[in-house]
């Protein structure tokens, strides 16, 4: 439509800032672990976590900088997905309600015939700064047995129950009938011309994004809703308090490993790679159980527990992991087979 129909940019730019704040919840913990891993990892290439952890310092203190990012990010995104994204969805349904209905006129540039969907053709000499439009030309050919123009000093785009439609004042209407040849001419002081299939749309329901927290897990209560919408919408309330935890989550999937593991002086790719691999396994989870969640509300606590057993585990292993035990381990068993 911006490059159709002449639409101004800022509306583009408008629609596509308002989708950011879904888009933030999505790509922030991707791109937090990214980062973490990535500064772990120079830390321990360039001998400084191996220096730390030779003057005692443990794991944990050392993830504790991926611990506050990941907690400032998180307390975030709460606000992103209980604040932020029910009021851009709610703007970007309305905005876009009003360019495909409600703003035909921006469709009409000056000095331009623009060509509508249903056979009209309509020229405007110029935009009005009270709304108004003057040098009216309008060319209807949506009757097959006949064609219409219709010319007028000033009109003004008005919008009703059944769409938009444009009121010519003080013009002149010409039809040519195309069976007969018949002309026919007359002079008016007002006359309105319908754009058609230009709008009539009624404004979408609002989705679940657009609701709160509270409506969400209470959307069981609402009778007008039906059972697979109420799944949706308490699938999607839980969602909302648990996806922010996935930015701490992540934090900790990044550096757990290179913090906790073995240095090896030609790179850290194993430990990498299974960091990857547990990030992609928690991700792909929480889509995989949110399906199964909208199909049946007994897959909720698992919603919990792919987020929650990830954090656990990393942080059991932050605190409480000793290489050093496994290694005593593995000797003394080798030792008592040997016996």
């Amino acid at each position: 439509m911006v490059t159709n129909k002449g639409l101004p940019l800022r509306l583009f730019v408008e629609l596509t800032s308002l989708l950011m704040p879904r888009l933030f919840s999505i790509l922030s913990p991707i791109a937090l672990f990214a980062s973490v891993m990535f500064v772990y990892n120079r830390m321990l290439a360039d001998r400084e976590l191996v220096i730390m952890q030779a003057a005692g310092i443990s794991p944990w203190k050392n993830a504790k900088a991926a611990v506050y990012v990941g907690l400032i990010l998180t307390l975030f995104s709460v606000y992103v997905q209980n604040v932020g994204i029910p009021a851009a969805e709610n703007s970007f349904r309305n905005l876009e309600w009003e360019i495909r209905n409600n703003v035909s006129h921006l469709m009409f540039r000056e000095g331009e015939f623009n060509n509508l969907k249903n056979n009209m053709t309509v020229f405007i000499s110029k935009h009005e700064d009270d709304g108004s439009v003057s040098g009216i030309l309008v060319h209807d050919e949506t009757n097959p047995e006949r064609k219409v123009t219709l010319s007028a000093e000033k009109g003004r785009i008005i919008y009703t129950q059944s769409g938009p439609k444009i009121l010519l004042i003080k013009g002149e209407r010409q039809e040519i009938s195309k069976s007969g040849g018949q002309f026919s001419s007359l002079q008016f002081e007002r006359y309105s011309v319908d754009f058609g299939i230009m709008g009539g749309k009624a404004i979408k329901p609002a989705s679940a994004r657009e609701k709160t927290l509270w409506q969400l897990l209470n959307a069981d209560t609402d009778k007008t809703l039906s059972d697979k919408d109420v799944r949706k919408y308490i699938v999607e309330g839980h969602r909302r308090l648990i996806t922010p935890w996935y930015n701490l989550v992540f934090a900790l999937l990044a550096c757990t490993g290179l913090l906790i593991g073995n240095f090896n002086r030609r790179g850290q790719g194993k430990i990498v790679f299974v960091s990857v691999t547990a990030m992609i396994l928690v991700q792909g989870g929480d889509l995989i159980i949110t399906n199964l969640a909208g199909r049946s509300l007994y897959f909720l606590p698992l919603l919990y527990a792919n987020c929650l057993f990830p954090l656990a585990v990393c942080v059991y292993l932050l605190l409480f992991y000793n290489p050093f035990f496994w290694i005593r381990y593995h000797k003394n068993k080798a030792v008592c087979d040997v016996q």
